[in-house]
């Protein structure tokens, strides 16, 4: 099993993956975690007896999504890594340029939905903030606000792997598509962020 040192040393290396969209991917399965966390910590307490049915509930989504969310990873690098091999594909002859064009398109496309995938995960990762808000344990209180910001940045960053690709992508309908799933994922969590922070805000 790798650790999380190796991980993040692998990360600082001079290799191209892992990179940018495979780290948001992580930051966002810390986000579950600690959702996950303090649903299993409510749920186990005596005194939120009436509320451990949700929070047992929390627990099994969060770990589900944490699962989802380091496979993205791992898909994250494949795809990027493939666009890396595709660049790498002779282009000594008209033919070998045509191949080698029509690879490159096909991996950005793979590099572009990867990370618009991982987008719509960091989303879910801050959707179950928001449940796991409503069991009230303010003891914990503060890992929830790091979970959503976690999941907020996870977003943010995937978003920034998305358009890279795009930038590069001649299949215009695609990048019209995608773009218009990313805004609405960008809109829809800034509006969950801030209801996320004014519930966590200390009473005057």
């Amino acid at each position: 099993m790798e650790t999380l040192e190796g991980y993040i040393s692998a990360l600082a290396s001079s290799q191209p993956a892992p990179g940018g969209g495979s780290a948001a991917t992580v930051v966002a399965a810390l986000a579950a975690a600690l959702v996950a966390m303090v649903a299993r910590i409510t749920a186990a307490n005596p005194a939120y007896a009436g509320r451990a049915e949700r929070a047992e509930s929390l627990v099994v989504q969060s770990d589900r999504l944490r699962a989802q969310l380091l496979l993205a990873r791992t898909r994250d690098e494949a795809a990027y890594l493939a666009v890396v091999a595709a660049q790498a594909r002779p282009r000594a002859t008209p033919l070998e340029k045509a191949a080698r064009s029509s690879a490159i398109q096909d991996a950005l496309a793979l590099a572009a939905s990867e990370p618009l995938g991982a987008a719509g995960l960091a989303y879910d990762a801050m959707r179950l903030t928001s449940q796991a808000l409503e069991l009230e344990n303010r003891h914990l209180a503060s890992d929830l606000g790091c979970a959503a910001e976690f999941a907020a940045a996870a977003l943010a960053a995937s978003a920034y792997n998305v358009r890279v690709n795009h930038a590069y992508l001649r299949d215009l309908d695609t990048v019209r598509a995608q773009e218009l799933q990313l805004a609405q994922l960008e809109a829809r969590a800034a509006t969950e962020l801030a209801a996320i922070r004014q519930a966590l805000r200390p009473a005057p």
